[in-house]
C-alpha cells in the first residue's frame, strides 16, 4: 500500500496486523519512542518480540560489545546485527518458514537539560522481504531541530515509524520510501542527511541518487559520498578534520579542476602545517548546477558526473547551498578546524556582485561576515583573458567599484589567498568546451582530462561518448 498520507497510527496498526511480520526493537538515548507507537495501536503481540533499552554504557557494552562513540553507526550496526541474530537463533526452527523477522534499532543524543549538545540520531532496520530470505538494511541518520526534549522524542518515534513502514511496504520504490521518511513531519523538526541502503531487496539502488534525492526533496541541505560510492554522514566523515572544497560542475572532470585542488591543497597544508590526515578535499556540485532549464535533474548526467568524480578518488558532496556562506555555515556545524574554498577568479568577481545578497537585510557586509566568520580563507585560481592573454589573479581583478574597499580589506587579511603554483597551460581548458566534444567524438578531448577520467568516459560511455565503428 503506497499511501503517503497514512497516519503514523494507521502504519503502525497496518503494521501490526501484518502477520509475516515479526521482530525486535533496541532503541537507546530518548525513550523507547518508535515502539511506543505499536503497543499505542493494538495489536502488538503479533508484531514485538521484544522490546530493550539498554541505557547504561556498561549494560550496552555487554550486549553489543564497545564502541568509542554511543551515538554512532558502528553501535547502531552492533544492534542490528545482534537483535536480528537472536531472533534467527530463537525463533527460526518454530517460526520461519512463515515469519519475515526484523529487528529495528536507534541509539540517539536527543536535547539535553542544558541544551548544550548536539541533537541526532541513527536509525535502522534490518528485515528479511519474506520468510528465510538474506537480509536488507536501511540506516538513517537525522538531526532533530526542534527545541525541547519531548517533542523531539515525538518526532523520533514518528520517522522511526516511517522507517519501518516504508522497508515493509516501500522497499520497491526507495524514491518514494525516502520521500515518505518525513510523513506527517516537517523539515523544520527533522534533517535526514543520509540513507543507506544495502541487500538484496536494494540491488537496483545506487545510494549516490538516494544522496541527491535527499537534497532535491529538502530533507537536507547537503550530502556526501565517497569515492567508492559509499554514502558519508558529515558529522562523522568532517569531524576535527581540516575542510577543503572546491565548487564546479565537473562536467567532465579536467586538468583544470585536479590542478585547482592540488595546487591549493599543497598551499593549504603548508600553511596550517597539518597532517595530510587530517584533511578532506571535497568536490562540490550544487543543485542549481545540476537542474537543466525546466528546473528537473537528469540522473543519467549525474551519474556521469559522480562517475569521473570517482574516478579522481574524491570526496563528493551534493548541496543545496548556492551562496558560499551557507556552505561555509554547514561545514562550520560539523568541524571546528580551518576551512578552504577553492574558486577561479571569474567566480570570485561573481562574489563580489551585491545583487546575489538583496535578501539579506545586511546586503553583501552580511553575506560576507557569515562566511568569513568561522576559519574561512578563499584560495583563488586564475584566468587568463583569451583576448588581451592578461592572466588575472588576486592581485589585479577588477571588482565592482562600490566594493575594492571591501576587497582589499579582505586581501589584507588574508581572507583571500593567491594560488601560488598552477599549471598555466591547463587555463584555457574550459569543461563545455570538453563536454561539447565528447558529444560530438571530436579528436582531442582525451588531452584535456585526466588519464582516468579520460578511460571511464570511454568505458561507460558517458556524457554522449560513442566509440568509433
Amino acid at each position: 500500500m503506497e499511501n503517503k498520507t497514512l497516519t503514523t497510527g494507521a502504519k503502525a496498526l497496518e503494521v501490526n496486523l501484518d502477520a509475516v511480520r515479526y521482530g525486535t526493537f533496541a532503541e537507546i538515548g530518548a525513550g523507547q519512542e518508535v515502539v511506543r507507537w505499536f503497543f499505542r495501536v493494538g495489536g502488538a503481540a503479533g508484531t514485538i518480540s521484544k522490546s530493550i533499552s539498554a541505557y547504561d554504557m556498561q549494560v550496552s557494552d555487554a550486549i553489543y560489545g564497545k564502541t568509542p562513540r554511543y551515538v554512532s553507526r558502528e553501535r547502531l550496526e552492533a544492534m542490528l546485527e545482534r537483535e536480528h541474530d537472536l531472533n534467527l537463533e530463537r525463533l527460526n526452527a518454530q517460526r520461519g518458514d512463515t515469519t519475515a523477522f526484523f529487528a529495528f534499532a536507534n541509539t540517539v543524543s536527543a536535547r539535553n537539560y542544558h541544551g548544550t549538545n548536539e541533537c541526532h540520531g541513527w536509525l535502522g532496520i534490518r528485515f528479511q522481504t519474506e520468510p528465510h530470505a538474506a537480509p536488507s538494511e536501511i540506516i538513517v541518520h537525522v538531526r532533530m531541530l526542534d527545541y525541547e526534549n519531548a517533542i523531539q522524542q515525538e518526532a523520533l518515534g514518528i520517522i522511526g515509524v516511517n522507517l519501518i513502514y516504508g522497508a515493509f511496504y516501500l522497499s520497491h520504490n526507495p524514491d518514494l520510501l525516502v520521500k515518505s521518511l518525513l510523513d506527517n513531519l516537517t523539515t523544520d523538526r527533522i534533517e535526514v542527511d543520509m540513507v543507506d541502503f544495502h541487500g538484496d531487496a536494494f540491488l537496483h539502488v545506487d545510494n549516490r541518487v538516494i544522496s541527491l534525492r535527499l537534497v532535491q526533496l529538502g530533507l537536507s541541505g547537503a550530502a556526501m559520498f565517497s569515492a567508492d560510492g559509499q554514502v558519508l554522514q558529515p558529522s562523522e566523515h568532517l569531524r576535527k578534520k581540516n575542510v577543503l572544497v572546491e565548487r564546479g560542475r565537473f562536467r567532465p572532470v579536467t586538468h583544470v579542476n585536479i590542478d585547482m585542488l592540488d595546487s591549493a591543497r599543497r598551499q593549504f597544508e603548508a600553511e596550517s602545517g597539518a597532517d595530510p590526515d587530517e584533511t578532506i578535499s571535497i568536490m562540490e556540485i550544487t543543485m542549481h548546477n545540476l537542474r537543466d532549464d525546466n528546473d528537473s535533474v537528469d540522473l543519467e548526467d549525474f551519474i556521469s558526473r559522480a562517475d569521473v568524480l570517482e574516478a579522481t578518488g574524491h570526496t563528493v558532496m551534493i548541496s543545496d547551498y548556492p551562496e558560499y556562506f551557507r556552505l561555509a555555515s554547514y561545514l562550520a556545524r560539523y568541524t571546528n578546524r580551518r576551512i578552504g574554498m577553492i574558486m577561479g577568479a571569474r567566480s570570485l568577481i561573481e562574489l563580489f556582485n551585491d545583487q546575489y545578497y538583496t535578501t539579506l537585510h545586511g546586503g553583501i557586509l552580511e553575506a560576507f561576515g557569515r562566511l568569513f566568520k568561522n576559519n574561512v580563507k578563499l584560495y583563488i585560481y586564475p584566468y587568463k583573458d583569451a583576448v588581451t592573454n592578461t592572466l588575472f589573479k588576486v592581485d589585479n581583478l577588477r571588482v565592482d567599484a562600490k566594493q575594492k574597499y571591501l576587497y582589499e580589506y579582505l586581501k589584507q587579511g588574508e581572507h583571500i589567498e593567491q594560488i601560488d603554483a598552477f599549471n598555466e597551460h591547463y587555463l584555457e581548458i574550459f569543461s563545455p568546451d570538453v563536454f561539447n566534444m565528447i558529444h560530438r567524438n571530436q579528436p582531442g578531448w582525451e588531452k584535456l582530462v585526466p588519464t582516468v577520467v579520460a578511460e571511464k568516459i570511454k568505458a561507460q560511455q558517458l556524457f554522449g561518448y560513442k566509440p568509433e565503428d
